[in-house]
This record gives C-alpha cells, sequence and structure tokens, in this order.
C-alpha cells in the first residue's frame, strides 16, 4: 500500500511538470495587457474595434459636409476613397487610428487644422479560432467588438481539464505574430479585465495533466483501495 501512494505522489509531480505547456516568453499577467488590450472603460470595446474589409464607416469632417461620407465601405483589399486624398488604408485601424490619418491627408494640402470623426455603421463578420480544452473547438465568427469570455462561451466553455491560468491569445501585429497569456479564473472573479478579441486571433486553452491526473486516481480509488475518501479535484491547477 505504502509503495502505491508513493508512486501516487510521484505521477502527481510529473503531472505538475507537465504542465508547464506555454512558453515563458510570452507576458502574463499586466504585461499581457500591453500586448491583447481589454476594452476601454465605458465604451464596451468599440474604441478598440479593428475596421476589416467590408465594414461600412461613417466619415464626418466638421464644417465640411463635401467632404464627408456616409456608409463608405472598406473594399476587399482594406481600402477606403475619400474626396481630395484617394484612397486611405482602413483596415486593421481602429476607428480613432483612421481619423487621425484623414485628419493628416487633409491637413497636409486642403485644410487647417481639420477634424475628423469616424463610426463603424456595419461591421462584417470576422473569423476567431479557439483551440485546446475547449468542449467545441474550431472556428467562430465574430461582428464587432468580442471579448475572450465570450469566445469561450460560443465554444460551449472549457473542458474539466482546461489549465485556466493559461489561455493565450495569439496575435498578428504589424506583421509579427504576438501572444500574450490570461488567467479566466481571474477574469470570472473580477480581479483581471476581459482582453479584447479580434478578427483573425487564435486562443488557445491549456492543458492541465495534473487535474487529469486526479481525475484518473478518484475513478481507480475504488479498484485499488487507496484511499477511504478522495479529496476534490483541485481547482489550483
Amino acid at each position: 500500500m505504502r509503495t502505491v501512494i508513493i508512486a501516487l505522489l510521484s505521477c502527481t509531480v510529473a503531472a505538475c511538470a507537465q504542465d508547464s505547456q506555454v512558453s515563458s516568453t510570452l507576458p502574463t499577467g499586466a504585461a499581457a495587457y500591453s500586448v491583447i488590450s481589454a476594452p476601454n472603460k465605458g465604451q464596451d470595446g468599440v474604441a478598440d474595434y479593428r475596421i476589416g474589409a467590408l465594414d461600412t464607416l461613417d466619415v464626418t469632417v466638421f464644417q465640411e459636409p463635401e467632404l464627408s461620407a456616409k456608409a463608405l465601405q472598406v473594399d476587399a483589399s482594406g481600402q477606403i476613397a475619400l474626396p481630395l486624398v484617394g484612397s486611405v488604408e482602413a483596415k486593421g485601424k481602429t476607428v480613432s487610428d483612421l481619423a487621425a490619418e484623414i485628419e493628416k491627408r487633409f491637413g497636409e494640402k486642403y485644410l487647417k487644422d481639420p477634424q475628423v470623426t469616424v463610426s463603424v455603421a456595419t461591421s462584417v463578420s470576422q473569423r476567431v479560432s479557439i483551440q485546446g480544452e475547449v468542449t467545441e473547438p474550431g472556428v467562430y465568427q465574430v461582428s464587432g467588438p468580442t471579448t475572450l469570455l465570450e469566445v469561450l462561451s460560443m465554444a460551449k466553455g472549457e473542458t474539466d481539464v482546461a489549465k485556466l491560468n493559461e489561455v493565450v491569445i495569439f496575435r498578428n501585429l504589424n506583421g509579427e505574430r504576438m501572444g500574450a497569456v490570461f488567467d479566466v479564473a481571474s477574469i470570472r472573479r473580477g480581479q483581471a479585465d476581459d482582453p479584447s478579441v479580434q478578427g483573425n486571433d487564435m486562443i488557445v486553452v491549456g492543458y492541465s495533466a495534473a487535474r487529469r491526473f486526479w481525475q484518473n486516481v478518484v475513478r481507480a480509488a475504488p479498484i485499488i483501495g487507496v484511499f477511504t475518501r478522495i479529496a476534490p479535484i483541485p481547482t489550483s491547477y
């Protein structure tokens, strides 16, 4: 019996060691939000929304109705066309980024201190993929501002062996593949912000070998008679 218990404890240590699946180079905690930000407070994530191809935009140039445009569609290449300044890259920008770029274009030759506002009139569905320990991994359509918890809900939640403090969001930023690690358990407890998810993001939910091990112990206990009472599966893994 003693040998069996020692073997089980050894397996527990080994299982915990196997849980280190996320590269130590990926930012965690507060540093993760410098890569993948949370929605701005009170704005429901709209300020962080990245414009996509085929979205329609309203562009308003203050006191210049001839230069303003309603329901202006972003073309398949990510461009919009405006009077005087021609084509402007819109895809991948936030509305504030695009407004600043348009102000710059008009201010270079045509207007003094132009004031431009941009809003998303309609957003076309974009795809987000989610892999790992979720009930229904796959590719999901999102429209407009979306958060990590919302995408997890689309995938019907995590499995019972998910490692909730190792949920990674991967994103292409300025042509470079970036990633950040988030603690979903802390987010659900209100101890951390729910990060924004954008079109083409990939989410990977980690696997807890330790939780799987304890599940197997609970199932096997009546057979091997090791314990008279099995403790609950640890929630910290």
